[in-house]
C-alpha cells in the first residue's frame, strides 16, 4: 500500500473523552532545534498581543520553569498552568513538544477558550502603557483599529435635545464631572470616550451605571439615568455614587423642587442654621450602611432640598452612631423624608430615632424610627416619610397606598427598566420612590396589573403623579395604560389615564409622564365601585374605539362584501329572500353575504349579495328584519368595540341594535346597553387572501407583524408600509406572505425558528384558520403540521402548538385587493395540501441524494407532482415539466438539473412517497417547478440514483413549458439509462432543440486514467469524475465502466467514456476518490510539476465552508491560477479535516508566494483555515505555511482570501504589505455607484488578484458622489506598484461610476510610500466607449 493518500479525502479525528483528540492530525513533527523562538497568547483574550520567548535547555531546565515564567508574564488569575496549540487539540507537557516559529495559548484551567490569532497579533498592549492615554493618542489608536476591523462599527446617534449627564470616576465617587451631552460630543461611542479620556485626565475604556451595569453603546448613556462610572480596563469598583445628590430625589425631571401653598408667595431669607438634625443608626447587626444618607424637611413655608448629610471624621451612619447636622428654616415643620441612594457594598440601613431641634426657639422633636430601609429587608423600601408632632396642631396619619399600575396589551408594551412615581396631594407629595416590589413575580409584563403599596404621610386629596423610568435594561420602553391609587384612610381611589409610550423610539421619545388625576375619577371604594368602573370604563373605551375603527373602517368601503358572525349564536347572519333574518348560517351560505353601501362614514347599508332588492333592517320595534326599500330604517350604525367586534346600531331610532339568542334567531327584547355577546359580530370582509393582495397582518389595534432589518420578525411593528405583505395564494386557505418592502424575503417556520427569510419553498406555505369569535385569523405551517406561528412578550415570533392565547390571533387589513384566484388554479384544497407534505418528503430526500454535484442552486426552488387537471399557484417562474417514459420503467428516485447561461438550478428530485405510480412504461409525468434566475435554458440532465429492484430506466423524451407564457423547450432523449446496458451510465445530458435541432452537439468525451506504479497503488474505491468548461459541467460521473475487466489497477491506464452536451473548451477536471479506510488509498501517475496540496481545516463546529476554494501559485518565471481546489458542497473543507489535491505548477520556476480564496458561496460560507502544506512530488520538498484565521466576508475587512509568502531556504520570505487605498468618486452628476467594484493591484511582484472593495474604512455607504472611501489590501509585496485594473459588475440600480483617481499608500522597508493612479472617466456601459473596467497607470514621479 502506498503511503501517499489520495486526492481529496477528508481525516477527522475522534476525541477522546477527556476531550483530547486520540492522535495528532499534522503529518510531519518538525525536529527540535537549539532554540526556538516561541510566541505565547492568552486563552480567550484576543486583546493580549503575545509573548515572544526564546526557548532552549539553558534559559528552561525544566517545563515548570517554563510555567513559572509565563505566569509572571500572562495575566491569569492563578497563573499559567497549562498550554497547548491555537485550537487547544494538543497539551504541551514537556519543552520537546514545542516547534519553532508557532504559536501557543496559555490557561490556568485544563480547558482553553480558542481566539483569533491574526486578531490578537494586531492589538496593542493597553496595561503595558506606563502613562494615560491622552485623546489624540486614542484617537489614533481607534483609527489604526477600524483600519484593520477591529473594532465594530456603530451607527450614527443623534442627539435630539441637550441632557445633563453626571461622570464619575471608578472607585473614587468623589471625583465627578457634570457634562452636557450635546451633538459635538455624540457623534458615536470611541468620540464620546475620546472626550471623557481629556475631561478626566484618566485613560476611560468602559462605562457602567452605578450599580454596576455595563453601557455598551451611545444609545446606552443617552437611554441612562443620568449617571455613569468611567472605567479603563479594570472591572466595576462599588463605591457611593450619589446620583441622588444631582438629579434631587425629592422631584423627578422638570417638576419644581418646592411647594407654595396657595395664596402664599416665595419666603424671605432668612438665616442658615436654623435646625440642628441628629440621626441614630440601630445597634442590630448590619444596621450600618455604606449608602449616602438624604433627608427632606416639609414645613408650611416650603420643602427644603435633598440636604445630604455628609459625616466629621471616620463613616457615618455606623451601627450605634450618632450623627449629627444642621441645616436652615422650612417654616413650621410637619413632615420629614430620610433615604439614602443604596449604593455601596452594603446599603442596608437600620434607623433608631431622629432628633430635631430649633435653634432659634430651641423647640425639640423626637421621631422614633425603628425601620429597615433596605430592598432585602421589611417592605423593600429605602425611603420613609414621618410625621412631626406639633402641639395644637393635628396628627397627620402616615398612609399606606396601594398603587395599580396596568401596562398596556400591547407586543413588547412591557419593561425591565427601573421605573420610578411622585404622588402629589394637597399636602405635599412622596417624593421619587421606585415601584420595587410588586405582589407578581415579575413587574411590568404585557397587558399585567402590579400592585405597590407606598407608604408617606397622608397627602390628603391627590391631583397628579408623575411616573418615569431609567431607560436601561434589554427592553426598556414602556406602554402605560394607567394607574390607580387607593387612600385606605379615606377608602377613596384616583385614576390617572395614560395609554401611552414611555418609550425614546416612540410617540414623542419621552420616557416620564405627568398624569393628572381623571375628571370623576375619585370613587368611594365600596359604595360606589360600579359607577367607578362604569366611567373608567367609558373613558378606556371611547380611546379604544377611536384605535378600533381606525384598523376595522377599511371593511366599510364601497363594493366590499361582508359577512356578519354572531358571537352568541355561533353562525352567520342570513337574509333569506323571504325577508327573514337568522344567525344560523355556515360561512359558505351565499344568503349570509352583504355588499356594503356607504353613506357617511360609519353608517352603512348592507344590502343582500344574494336577494340584490333587501337589505339588512331593524324595524321600529327593533327586530332585525329585510326590506326592499333601502331607505333611512335600512342604515345602521357601526360601533366597534376594542375586541374588534361591532355593534350595528339603527340610525333611525338610536338604541335599537340588531341582536339574536342562543338559537339563532332575532332577539324580540330591546335595551339601551350594549352589552352582551347576542349583539356583537365579528365582521368578515371577503378576498383578503386572493393573490396579489396587500395585506397586514395586525397584532393589537396599533401593532403589526413586521420584517425587521436582520430578518427576523416581530409583531410590534408600525401599522405601516415596512409591515405590508403580498399574499401568493398556492390553494384554497393555503398562502405564502412575501414581504413589500423586501422583495423575495417570506414569511415562514423553519427549524424551531419562525423569520422572514424564507425563499418561497414549503417552509413559507401556512394554513389560514380562521378563529370565529374574534375574527382574527392564525397561520399553521403546511410542512410542519400543528405549529402555528405564535408572539412571544415582547413581540417576537417563534413557532408554537395553538392555544386560546392571544399569541397566535392576526388581524387581517387589506391595503390592496388580489385578484380572485391565480390563472388556471383547479385543485381542491385537500389535492394541494397532500402535494405540500409529498414536495416536503421529495425535498428532504434529494438533499441526501447525489450529493457531489458541483452544479450550485442559484435560487430556491418548489417542485409539485401534478396531474393534467392539477394547476398551482403561477409565476413568472412557474414550469411544467413532463417526462415520458419508455418501454422500461422504474422505481429509483429520478433528478433533474436545468442549466441556463447565467445559472444552474438542482437537484430538483422528480417523485412521490407512492413510488409505484410514477414512471410505468409508455406513460408520461408531469411535474411543477419554479425556476428562477438562470437565464436563457439551454440544456437539462436527468437520472436517478440506480436503488430499487427496478433500476433500468427508457425515457423517450422530456418536456418544459413556461406556464404564463405558454413557451414549450423540447428535450429527445431515447436513451435506456441502465448500469446492465449501453455505458453504464444512469445519468444522461439532453440540449434544448431549436426548430427541430439540438442547440448544442452531445460530445462523448474519452478519459483516460493513470494508475501509479507504487506498490498497492491500486483501489476498489469508487472513482468520480466532473468535467468543467466553457459552457459548464458535467456533473459528478461515476467512473463505472472500464475498458479493462478490472479497474484502476497498479500501472493501468483505463478508458471511461462521459457523454455530455458540449462543454466548450475543457478548463478542469475534478477527481474524487471515495476510500473508506487507508487501504482503499489509490495512487494515480505523477507528472513533471505535480505538487500536493494539504489544506487542514479548522477543528470546531462551524470552522468548514460550503463555497468553493481557489488557489494560485507565483513562481519566479510566471503565475499559476485560479487552480479549483473543490467545494464545501462537495464534502471537501469539513471542521477538522485535512483536505489533499494534486495540481501542476510545471514552469512557473522558484515558489515565492500562493494566494487562496473562496467565492462566498453557499449558506455558511465563512471557514476557518489552519494549515496549508505544499509538497513537491519529484523533490520532496515541504512547506508549511501557518494561516489560523477566518476567511469570511462578513467580518473584518471583508476580503475573502489570504496572501501567504513561501520561505525558500536561504531566502527571506517577501513581508506582507497592507495598501490602503483612496478610491475618489468624481462630482459629476451620477457619479455614484451601487454595483460592486473590484480592484487588482500590479506590481514588479505580481499582482494582488481581483480584491472585492468590500468594506470602507471611513464611509457607511461607499462610492457616493464626489466621496473618498478608504479600503484595505493585504497582500505580499508586489514591489514598485505600475498599474491597476479597476472595475465593477454593473449591479445595483445605479450602476454607471465617474471614478477621478485612485491613490494608494503603504509602507515598506520602513519608508512611507504613495502612489497616484489618475483617471477621470466613466466605467458605464453607456457612457463613452461603454467600458466597466479600466486600466490606470502610476503616474511618474
Amino acid at each position: 500500500m502506498s503511503e501517499t493518500p489520495s486526492t481529496n479525502f477528508s481525516m477527522i479525528h475522534a476525541a477522546s473523552s477527556e476531550g483530547q483528540t486520540s492522535y495528532p492530525r499534522h503529518f510531519n513533527v518538525t525536529q527540535p532545534v537549539v532554540a526556538k523562538r516561541i510566541s505565547f497568547y492568552k486563552s480567550g483574550d484576543p486583546q493580549f498581543n503575545g509573548i515572544q520567548m526564546v526557548v532552549n535547555p539553558r534559559s528552561f531546565k525544566s517545563f515548570d520553569a517554563l510555567l513559572d515564567n509565563l505566569s509572571k508574564k500572562v495575566p491569569l488569575p492563578f497563573g499559567v498552568r497549562n498550554i497547548s496549540t491555537p485550537r487547544g487539540i494538543h497539551g504541551i507537557t514537556k519543552l520537546e513538544d514545542l516547534e519553532d516559529g508557532r504559536s501557543y495559548i496559555c490557561s490556568h484551567k485544563k480547558k482553553i477558550k480558542p481566539i483569533d490569532l491574526e486578531k490578537a497579533r494586531q492589538k496593542p498592549l493597553p496595561w503595558q502603557s506606563s502613562r494615560p492615554v491622552s485623546g489624540h493618542r486614542r484617537a489614533a489608536q481607534l483609527a489604526r483599529a477600524k483600519e484593520f476591523s477591529l473594532t465594530h462599527q456603530e451607527l450614527p446617534l443623534v442627539v435630539q435635545t441637550p441632557r445633563k449627564l453626571l461622570v464619575f470616576k471608578n472607585g473614587e465617587p468623589k471625583t465627578r464631572h457634570a457634562i452636557i451631552l450635546s451633538r459635538k460630543i455624540t457623534r458615536n461611542f470611541e468620540a464620546f470616550l475620546d472626550y471623557l479620556t481629556e475631561l478626566m485626565q484618566y485613560p476611560v475604556v468602559k462605562l457602567y451605571t452605578t450599580d454596576g451595569r455595563k453601557v455598551p453603546s451611545l444609545q446606552a448613556v443617552i437611554l441612562s439615568s443620568g449617571a455613569v462610572v468611567a472605567a479603563g480596563r479594570e472591572p466595576f469598583k462599588p463605591g457611593n455614587y450619589d446620583l441622588l445628590k444631582y438629579l434631587l430625589p425629592g422631584q423627578l425631571p422638570r417638576i419644581s423642587k418646592r411647594i407654595y401653598p396657595k395664596g402664599q408667595t416665595k419666603p424671605e431669607s432668612r438665616k442658615n442654621g436654623n435646625w440642628k438634625v441628629s440621626i441614630i443608626t440601630s445597634e442590630l447587626p448590619g444596621a450600618g450602611t455604606s449608602s449616602q444618607i438624604y433627608i427632606v424637611l416639609y414645613g408650611h413655608r416650603r420643602s427644603s432640598a435633598p440636604i445630604y448629610l455628609y459625616g466629621t471624621g471616620g463613616d457615618p451612619f455606623q451601627e450605634g452612631r450618632e450623627d449629627i447636622f444642621t441645616t436652615g428654616d422650612i417654616g413650621e415643620l410637619y413632615k420629614i423624608r430620610i433615604g439614602h441612594s443604596n449604593s455601596g457594598l452594603s446599603p442596608a440601613w437600620h434607623c433608631k430615632e431622629i432628633k430635631l431641634q430649633n435653634l432659634f426657639s430651641g423647640e425639640q422633636f423626637y421621631i422614633p424610627v425603628c425601620r429597615w430601609l433596605a430592598q432585602d429587608r421589611e417592605d423593600g423600601e429605602i425611603c420613609r416619610e414621618l410625621p412631626v408632632f406639633q402641639k395644637g396642631q393635628p396628627i397627620i396619619p402616615v398612609t399606606v397606598y396601594e398603587v395599580r399600575v396596568t401596562t398596556g396589551d400591547w407586543w413588547n408594551a412591557g419593561t425591565e427598566s427601573r421605573v420610578y412615581i411622585s404622588v402629589y396631594g394637597e399636602k405635599g407629595d412622596t417624593g421619587s420612590r421606585q415601584l420595587f416590589r410588586s405582589k407578581n413575580p415579575k413587574k411590568f409584563l404585557k397587558g399585567q396589573t402590579d400592585i405597590f403599596s407606598l407608604e408617606a404621610v397622608n397627602l390628603g386629596y391627590l391631583y397628579k403623579v408623575v411616573i418615569a423610568h431609567d431607560g436601561l435594561g434589554s427592553g426598556n420602553g414602556w406602554f402605560l395604560d394607567d394607574i390607580v391609587i387607593k387612600d385606605p384612610t379615606t377608602d377613596l381611589e384616583y385614576a390617572f389615564l395614560c395609554h401611552r409610550w414611555l418609550d425614546h423610539g416612540e410617540d414623542d421619545g419621552k420616557i416620564f409622564r405627568e398624569l393628572c388625576a381623571s375628571d370623576n375619577s375619585t370613587f368611594f371604594g365600596s359604595k360606589c365601585h360600579t359607577t367607578k368602573c362604569l366611567m373608567e370604563f367609558r373613558q378606556k373605551l371611547e380611546l379604544q374605539r377611536k384605535e378600533a375603527w381606525a384598523v376595522e373602517s377599511w371593511k366599510l368601503k364601497k363594493g366590499n362584501i361582508l359577512q356578519f358572525y354572531n358571537r352568541l349564536s355561533g353562525g352567520f347572519v342570513r337574509l333569506h329572500p323571504d325577508g327573514t333574518v337568522d344567525a344560523l348560517g355556515e360561512k359558505t351560505d351565499k344568503n349570509g353575504l352583504f355588499d356594503v353601501i356607504v353613506k357617511r362614514r360609519n353608517i352603512c347599508i348592507f344590502q343582500s349579495h344574494q336577494t340584490r332588492n333587501l337589505s339588512l333592517a331593524l324595524d321600529i320595534s327593533g327586530m332585525a328584519t329585510g326590506m326592499p326599500d333601502g331607505g333611512v330604517t335600512c342604515e345602521l350604525r357601526v360601533l366597534h368595540l376594542p375586541n374588534r367586534c361591532a355593534i350595528l346600531e339603527s340610525v333611525m331610532v338610536p338604541g335599537l341594535t340588531v341582536a339574536f339568542n342562543s338559537q339563532g334567531k332575532v332577539a324580540d327584547e330591546s335595551t339601551n346597553s350594549y352589552a352582551g355577546l347576542s349583539k356583537e359580530f365579528a365582521i368578515y370582509a371577503k378576498g383578503v387572501f386572493h393573490n396579489s393582495a396587500v395585506i397586514l397582518l395586525n397584532t393589537s389595534l396599533c401593532q403589526a407583524l413586521t420584517l425587521q432589518s436582520d430578518g427576523s420578525c416581530s409583531g410590534a411593528g408600525n401599522q405601516s408600509e415596512e409591515s405590508h405583505w403580498k399574499v401568493h395564494k398556492i390553494s384554497s386557505g393555503v398562502c405564502m406572505f412575501e414581504s413589500v418592502k423586501n422583495p423575495r424575503m417570506f414569511l415562514r417556520i423553519k427549524n424551531g425558528h419562525c423569520d422572514g427569510r424564507g425563499t418561497g419553498d414549503l417552509d413559507c406555505h401556512f394554513k389560514i384558520q380562521r378563529n370565529l369569535e374574534n375574527g382574527s385569523i392564525s397561520l399553521e405551517s403546511v410542512k410542519s403540521k400543528g405549529l402555528f406561528i405564535g408572539l412571544l412578550p415582547d413581540g417576537q415570533t417563534k413557532p408554537v402548538l395553538y392555544t386560546k392565547d392571544t399569541g397566535v390571533f392576526f388581524y387581517p387589513q387589506v391595503i390592496q385587493f388580489g385578484r380572485e384566484k391565480p390563472m388556471g388554479t383547479s385543485a381542491t384544497a385537500s389535492q394541494q395540501e397532500e402535494k405540500a407534505r409529498e414536495s416536503g418528503n421529495q425535498a428532504e430526500a434529494a438533499s441526501q441524494y447525489m450529493a457531489h454535484s458541483p452544479s450550485h442552486s442559484l435560487a430556491s426552488t418548489e417542485f409539485r407532482n401534478t396531474s393534467t387537471s392539477d394547476t398551482v399557484l403561477l409565476s413568472d417562474d412557474e414550469w411544467q415539466v413532463l417526462v415520458l417514459t419508455g418501454n422500461t420503467g422504474t422505481q429509483a428516485n429520478v433528478t433533474l438539473w436545468v442549466y441556463g447561461d447565467k445559472g444552474v438550478i438542482g437537484p430538483l428530485p422528480l417523485g412521490k412517497g407512492s413510488k409505484e405510480q410514477l414512471f410505468l412504461p409508455r406513460k408520461e409525468n408531469e411535474f411543477q417547478v419554479q425556476i428562477q434566475n438562470i437565464g436563457k435554458i439551454y440544456k437539462i440532465r436527468i437520472g436517478h440514483d440506480g436503488t430499487s429492484e427496478q433500476p433500468e430506466w427508457s425515457l423517450q423524451m422530456v418536456k418544459m413549458k413556461h406556464l404564463k407564457s405558454g413557451k414549450t423547450l423540447n428535450f429527445a432523449a431515447n436513451k435506456c439509462l441502465s448500469r446492465i446496458q449501453g455505458d453504464g451510465d444512469i445519468v444522461c445530458e439532453l440540449p434544448v432543440e431549436e426548430d427541430g435541432k439540438a442547440l448544442f452537439p452531445i460530445v462523448r468525451y474519452h478519459v483516460y486514467v493513470y494508475t501509479g506504479q507504487l506498490k498497492e497503488a491500486e483501489t476498489t474505491s469508487a472513482v468520480y469524475l466532473c468535467l468543467y468548461g466553457e459552457r459548464g459541467d458535467s456533473g459528478v460521473r461515476l467512473l463505472y465502466k472500464s475498458d479493462k475487466p478490472i479497474k484502476f489497477q497498479r500501472g493501468q491506464i483505463d478508458k471511461f467514456q462521459v457523454e455530455a452536451v458540449s462543454l466548450g473548451k475543457l478548463q478542469k477536471a475534478l477527481l474524487l476518490c471515495k476510500a473508506t479506510d487507508q487501504s482503499e488509498y489509490w495512487y494515480y501517475l505523477p507528472f513533471k510539476g505535480d505538487w500536493k496540496i494539504t489544506v487542514v481545516t479548522g477543528d470546531f463546529e462551524k470552522a468548514g465552508t460550503t463555497a468553493t476554494v481557489s488557489l494560485y501559485a507565483y513562481g519566479e518565471k510566471m503565475s499559476s491560477g485560479p487552480i479549483i481546489l473543490g467545494s464545501g458542497k462537495h464534502q471537501l473543507f469539513n471542521p477538522n479535516s485535512a483536505d489533499i489535491f494534486k495540481i501542476n505548477l510545471k514552469d512557473i520556476g522558484e515558489l515565492y508566494k500562493i494566494r487562496i480564496e473562496h467565492d462566498n458561496s453557499g449558506k455558511d460560507p465563512s471557514w476557518y483555515l489552519e494549515e496549508i502544506k505544499l509538497e513537491e512530488i519529484d523533490t520532496g520538498k515541504v512547506f508549511s505555511l501557518t494561516v489560523d484565521c477566518w476567511i469570511p466576508e462578513n467580518e473584518n475587512d471583508g476580503d475573502t482570501c489570504k496572501e501567504i509568502a513561501i520561505n525558500q531556504p536561504y531566502k527571506k520570505p517577501l513581508p506582507l504589505v497592507i495598501y490602503e487605498i483612496h478610491v475618489y468618486t468624481g462630482s459629476k452628476l451620477g457619479a455614484e455607484t451601487d454595483s460592486n467594484v473590484l480592484i487588482n493591484l500590479i506590481g514588479t511582484r505580481g499582482d494582488s488578484g481581483k480584491r472585492r472593495l468590500h468594506k470602507s474604512m471611513n464611509n457607511q455607504v461607499k462610492f457616493q458622489q464626489g466621496q473618498v472611501d478608504i479600503f484595505v489590501i493585504k497582500s505580499v509585496s508586489l514591489g514598485e506598484l505600475k498599474k491597476v485594473l479597476i472595475s465593477h459588475d454593473g449591479t445595483g440600480p445605479g450602476n454607471g461610476w465617474f471614478l477621478e483617481k485612485i491613490i494608494i499608500k503603504f509602507k515598506e522597508d520602513k519608508e512611507d510610500q504613495e502612489v497616484l493612479f489618475p483617471c477621470e472617466r466613466w466605467l458605464d456601459e453607456y457612457q463613452e466607449d461603454g467600458k466597466t473596467e479600466r486600466e490606470l497607470t502610476a503616474e511618474s514621479k
